[in-house]
């Protein structure tokens, strides 16, 4: 029998409707061997009704197999740069903080493009208009930004998205280690479930370095794994720490403090 787990949103802080649409997409890849994301029973504005993953110890062979189906997550593909799932519209909002999907029709050309406007600089001009960052550091964010533009880090998809026909990965959009539970089901071959996505069309690496950021059990197998099935790009562990600046904005907007220097220190290093 499922048993379920509810989150209720009665102030707007949460797009409930949006981490629905984004986990019926993820699902869309599990006939392929993509990861379990959690079952949407039931979802409002109010109140997502979600299937309850049971957990189990992190254990080397289920790390093997996450990193595998990760890959083929990633390879189900999306249609653009920041395409939304199918069903959603518009940004995910976590408290006061706007996470932006991008419409087919102002879709970005490159990786790089997206990523600097709709990432870092969306992240950042919130980040100054609060007053957290000052008109001095923004323009360290503004020269990452125009680098991506020139396109310095545009770099091929995992192998197994581009042999899939996509440009585009499809990207949990929100995959630190709490985000990503070791199911205890027998039945689910993967080893592992999401949850809590904001996904959205983007570069498999930043699931991956998201994965990095906070730590997480078994990560050198998963991303192991994850490189036999769907080998990496050249030069990927050297763009880890820009794909991550992304959730470090999203933690400054978050919760401020510590994470406006440690953000800062780490765009100097791609500025």
């Amino acid at each position: 029998m499922i048993t379920s787990f509810s989150k209720h949103d009665l102030g707007g802080r949460q797009s409930l409707l949006g981490e629905a649409a984004a986990l019926r997409w993820l699902a869309e890849a599990e006939p392929a061997g993509g990861l379990r994301a959690a079952h949407v029973i039931s979802a409002t504005a109010e109140e997502l009704v979600e299937e309850r993953i049971v957990e189990r110890a992190p254990t080397h062979g289920a790390a093997e197999r996450i990193g595998r189906a990760l890959a083929a997550t990633h390879a189900a593909g999306a249609p653009w740069w920041g395409a939304p799932p199918p069903g959603w519209q518009g940004a995910y909002r976590i408290d006061r903080s706007l996470t932006p999907t991008v419409p087919a029709g102002d879709a970005p050309a490159t990786w790089g493009a997206f990523f600097a406007e709709h990432r870092v600089m969306a992240y950042a001009r919130a980040l100054v208009d609060d007053g957290s960052y000052d008109t001095r550091e923004i323009t360290v964010f503004e020269r990452v930004a125009q680098r991506l533009c020139d396109g310095l880090w545009d770099a091929p998809q995992p192998a197994l998205v581009i042999s899939s026909g996509h440009a585009v990965a499809r990207l949990h959009g929100d995959l630190w280690a709490g985000n990503l539970l070791w199911d205890a089901d027998p039945g689910n071959a993967t080893g592992g479930a999401l949850i809590d996505p904001m996904a959205y069309g983007g570069h498999a690496e930043t699931d991956l370095a998201m994965l990095a950021l906070f730590g997480c059990p078994y990560l050198e197998t998963i991303v192991s794994s994850y490189d036999e099935v769907s080998p990496l790009a050249d030069g990927w562990r050297e763009r880890i720490g820009l794909h991550q600046l992304a959730p470090m904005l999203l933690h400054c907007v978050l919760f401020g403090g510590f994470f406006l220097g440690e953000t800062l220190s780490m765009a100097h290093r791609y500025a």
